[in-house]
């Protein structure tokens, strides 16, 4: 090849007007059949393993102009970072490989590709080698230039190319125990196609995504590790959300769009299964699993009882703060990689995960920026002497219709610390503010106790334990603990979302099923979360 690197180095300047010091073999080289060649365009693309199979997936046009740029840029590639893909994932230029940024997920490789041959099986194109394509447009380049073609190669794997013309170049594999005798690789067999250039092959090239972002979605999952009928995986759901919202974008507001008076919604996956099975409870449910019906069992294993999961106290934890963490890494980097973002953020959840984000969100303190001493102190008001009536404490639990029938009963705030639930369900107070007011006297004699219920987070109290024991708790530390948390979920200790939610979406949801078997009968119209503003129940009416 060194006659071919000889004459590469002599047209590799487009100039037409050749230079005083050209050499001989320049001059002799008709300028007319030069112009004729113009260097390809690459395009990067990566690698994906699709069924077992490798596929090799075009960046968008966006994207693969800025590798090239990078590429091109003169500077050493190792350690330069490439984020793509609307920043879900960066490209390691030097290693030519693509890493996810806000999920787990095999790397993959990249290629800045050229020259490409057709498949196997499907009509897809692959990527020659980026070493082996510099090889092919080095010849091909001879050819066009001295206008002599039927050029044979020969790949690195014993491949044969040859290049007939400009539009008729083909591909022939070896022929299997060609090399038992040493012989070389002929051309036999059907030939598969070669295409110069990304521009010859069919293949979807997508534009870029709008680079302002408005609003955050975090999507969690249900039950399993797969998300739909497809047995796909959060990741792969998740970028159909994106994709349609795209969509969406031109179809429904591409005037404004137009205008750049929006840029576009991101939706990043939470991932909760992989870490709670990554405990060791599949080997300890390993070993009680019988053999026979091998794979409903392992089916049942993998996604129903992730619900039985969520109702142990044990794996509810560790689900709820698995989920409550991952939102909150994924928001911090998120805020890190785009410094400029104030949009909303909101959050979305599928089947078992629609449950887990309601009982987070319930659980919620009301303010995030007020101090503990100030927010989370039930017993605050007894420090200062006790000096509300008792109509203004009800009017703090939001409660002021109520007053009337104590001023009626003649019942004052120290007999009201001394009324029972039964006392108050015959005066005619409903379930509801039955328990806040229990609640809020028992919290105020028990001041020195686990302060579980605050004055503020009381009007998640229209949704509380309904069980005998709660009803009739002695209010001490220990019993204090299995209160919990207004919606008669086993003790939890829920972790703390570092944002307020805009809105909560819950698709297929089973949270009033969930609700209805521990025991609530109804939710009062006027409830709402303490830190989230909006709720969408999504279902299908079937």
């Amino acid at each position: 090849m060194s006659s071919v690197e000889s004459l590469q180095e002599q047209l590799s300047q487009s100039d037409p007007s050749p230079s005083p010091n050209s050499c001989s073999s320049f001059e002799l080289i008709d300028m007319d059949a030069g112009s004729l060649y113009e260097p390809v365009s690459p395009h990067w693309f990566y690698c994906k393993i699709i069924d077992s199979k490798e596929t090799w997936i075009p960046f968008n046009s966006e994207d693969s102009q800025q590798l090239e740029e990078a590429y091109s840029s003169g500077k050493d590639c190792n350690g330069r970072v490439v984020p793509t893909d609307g920043g879900r994932y960066d490209v390691h230029l030097g290693e030519r490989m693509r890493y996810a940024v806000y999920w787990d997920e095999l790397a993959s490789e990249v290629r800045r590709c050229t020259w490409f041959y057709k498949g196997d099986k499907d009509n897809k194109y692959v990527p020659y080698s980026e070493s082996f394509s510099q090889v092919l447009e080095e010849t091909y380049m001879l050819a066009v230039t001295l206008d002599e073609w039927k050029k044979k190669l020969e790949s690195p794997n014993r491949e044969i190319i040859i290049l007939h013309n400009p539009k008729l170049m083909v591909h022939y594999q070896p022929v299997a125990g060609s090399d038992e005798w040493g012989s070389t690789p002929t051309e036999q067999g059907r030939p598969r196609t070669v295409k110069r250039g990304v521009e010859n092959i069919s293949v979807d090239i997508h534009c870029g995504e709008p680079l302002q972002i408005d609003h955050l979605v975090f999507v969690v999952h249900g039950i399993g590790p797969a998300c739909d009928l497809r047995f796909r995986s959060i990741v792969q759901c998740v970028n159909d959300f994106r994709s349609v919202s795209l969509n969406l974008l031109q179809t429904h507001f591409k005037k404004a769009q137009e205008n750049q008076q929006i840029g576009r919604v991101e939706f990043l996956p939470v991932n909760w299964h992989s870490p709670l099975h990554s405990t060791g409870v599949d080997v300890d449910l390993q070993r009680i699993t019988l053999p026979s019906i091998n794979r409903l069992r392992h089916f049942t294993n993998d996604t129903i009882l992730d619900v039985f999961f969520y109702n142990s106290p044990t794996y509810c934890q560790t689900i709820v703060d698995t989920v409550a963490s991952e939102m909150n890494r994924i928001y911090k980097l998120f805020l890190q990689r785009n410094p400029d973002f104030k949009g909303g953020v909101s959050i979305a959840g599928h089947s078992l995960g629609s449950l887990i984000l309601f009982d987070i969100l319930t659980n919620q303190k009301d303010s995030l920026g007020d101090t503990d001493s100030k927010k989370d102190s039930p017993d605050i008001v007894m420090d200062h002497g006790d000096t509300l009536t008792l109509e203004e404490d009800l009017k703090k639990l939001q409660l002021s219709e109520f007053f009337s029938i104590f001023e009626k009963e003649k019942v004052d705030k120290e007999a009201l610390a001394l009324c029972t639930d039964r006392d108050l369900q015959e005066m005619g107070i409903p379930l509801g503010p039955r328990k806040k007011i229990l609640n809020y006297f028992r919290t105020r004699k028990n001041s020195m106790g686990i302060n579980r219920l605050t004055l503020q987070s009381a009007s998640g109290a229209n949704m509380s334990n309904l069980s005998k024991e709660s009803e009739f708790c002695s209010g001490t530390a220990g019993n204090d603990q299995h209160l919990d948390v207004g919606i008669g979920q086993v003790s939890v200790e829920y972790p703390r979302l570092i944002y307020k939610p805009e809105i909560f979406f819950a698709f297929g949801s089973p949270i009033g099923m969930f609700l209805t078997v521990r025991g609530l009968k109804r939710i009062d119209p006027n409830y709402k979360f303490p830190t989230c503003k909006g709720f969408f129940n999504i279902y299908h009416p079937n």
